[in-house]
């Protein structure tokens, strides 16, 4: 059901629209939670390792279909609140080609250089032919990943966070099902953990799209819409590539972050892949609530109801705070009890990495809170210059202070970097939206 996010109590049609988003994501990240749990509990430390060095290099493509996503969904966003239904098909039409090109590249890339990419991470021999392994099942299934991103977009676009939610609880639940039957019954080891996600993730971009598809049929226009625009492309690039970048940097970074973990060992990357997947659910679901808020910021700036994005942002903050803090609490406290859910005979140095990583993060999650919030209204509003700007600089302080830290504390001070980088980059977020100027969406016709 299509939603319009510029009528109604601010705060109700926020939560009402984003609470399904983050139950969407809490599923979609039962994937590679599940790809985790099963490797390690039911084929061992090294399994764990291996998922879990191949994940920081999946997220360099996950950060491609996620710009296509939100790239698609801000702008089409924008012409569904004022109410230019033909020229919001054409940015999902033309959004779905240019996503396919994009997509058809970098499988290609993919196929050819991610075997170097885990040599230049200084990948452990033990853990390298699975890596391997597990990456090249993925790239295959890169189209699902694709345009179920862009599927999600739209109907986040449309004020439907709904759909998406129950396509993701089939999906995850049936995932796991999969991987355990895989790996157990027919003993495919770190194979069947991919392939599993691949079937799981293939049908849930199919059925994606036909619900979009059927979606597109009800919503009346009065010409045909085109097929393709390059107007609208490059008004979805503007959006897209900035949080392209943003993600790609971001996954660089990690993976520069991965390649020094791995320097300590098999054992500590079992530590941190484990904890990392904890970490990475709060994150990404903090960050979808942000993408909800972008969505709602931008449907409000085409209608010209700058006020309402004020109060959404507002009402944004405290619904991510309330989502933080029990996070905050169970990961600190109940840290050892988290970590072992991934370990089965764990050695005392996984164990202990694990627990230390969710100890030092824990307590700064309202604080990375109250910034992926406010990057929400920046990309609503288009201010991708500072969006980039206070994502950057969290990162470089990350990968820089990983770095030198590790030299004089040990694998400890990698882990300190990460709150030093979320403070200076929540900082910069909130001095600029504090700064904003609100202005309409400007109304450019085909």
């Amino acid at each position: 059901m299509n939603k319009d996010l510029t009528t109604g109590k601010t705060s109700a049609v926020l939560f009402k629209f984003c609470l399904p988003l983050f139950g969407s994501i809490i599923f979609q990240q039962l994937y590679n939670i599940a790809d985790s749990f099963v490797a390690g509990k039911f084929i061992g430390e090294n399994a764990l390792a291996a998922v879990g060095n191949s994940y920081e290099i999946t997220l360099i493509f996950i950060a491609f279909a996620f710009g296509c996503n939100i790239g698609c969904s801000v702008i089409a966003a924008q012409l569904f609140g004022s109410k230019r239904y033909g020229e919001m098909k054409t940015a999902v039409y033309t959004t779905l080609i240019a996503g396919g090109v994009l997509c058809a590249v970098l499988v290609v890339l993919g196929a050819c250089f991610c075997t170097d990419l885990l040599h230049i991470i200084h990948t452990p021999e033990n853990v390298l032919a699975d890596s391997k392994l597990y990456l090249d099942i993925y790239i295959l299934g890169l189209p699902f990943v694709f345009y179920y991103n862009i599927a999600t977009g739209i109907f986040s676009a449309l004020g439907d966070s709904k759909t998406p939610f129950f396509f993701l609880t089939c999906s995850s639940l049936s995932n796991i099902g999969i991987d355990i039957v895989f790996v157990t019954v027919f003993k495919m080891g770190v194979a069947g953990v991919a392939w599993a996600t691949f079937i799981c993730q293939g049908v849930s971009c199919i059925l994606a799209l036909i619900f979009v598809f059927r979606r597109f049929n009800k919503i009346k226009t009065e010409e045909k819409p085109k097929i393709f625009s390059s107007r609208l492309l490059l008004k979805i690039t503007v959006i897209a590539v900035p949080s392209i970048l943003q993600q790609s940097f971001v996954s660089v970074g990690n993976i520069i972050i991965q390649g020094i973990i791995n320097s300590f060992g098999s054992a500590v990357m079992a530590g941190y892949s484990a904890s990392i997947k904890l970490n990475n659910l709060v994150i990404t679901s903090l960050g979808t609530i942000g993408n909800g808020i972008s969505n709602f910021t931008a449907q409000n700036l085409g209608a010209g109801k700058t006020a309402r994005i004020k109060e959404g942002w507002r009402a944004g903050v405290g619904l991510v705070w309330l989502i933080s803090i029990p996070f905050s609490i169970s990961y600190f406290f109940a840290g050892k009890y988290m970590v072992n859910i991934f370990l089965n005979n764990p050695s005392g140095t996984a164990m202990q990495v694990g627990v230390e990583i969710l100890r030092i993060l824990a307590p700064f999650y309202m604080l990375i809170a109250a910034k992926l919030a406010t990057d929400g209204v920046l990309r609503g509003l288009g201010k991708m210059n500072r969006f980039m700007a206070a994502t950057f600089t969290d990162l470089l302080l990350r990968v820089i202070l990983a770095f030198v830290l590790s030299k004089h504390l040990g694998a400890t001070g990698i882990w300190l970097a990460w709150p030093i980088g979320w403070s200076a980059a929540t900082i910069i977020s909130l001095i600029f939206y504090k700064t904003l100027r609100f202005e309409r969406a400007k109304d450019n016709k085909n």
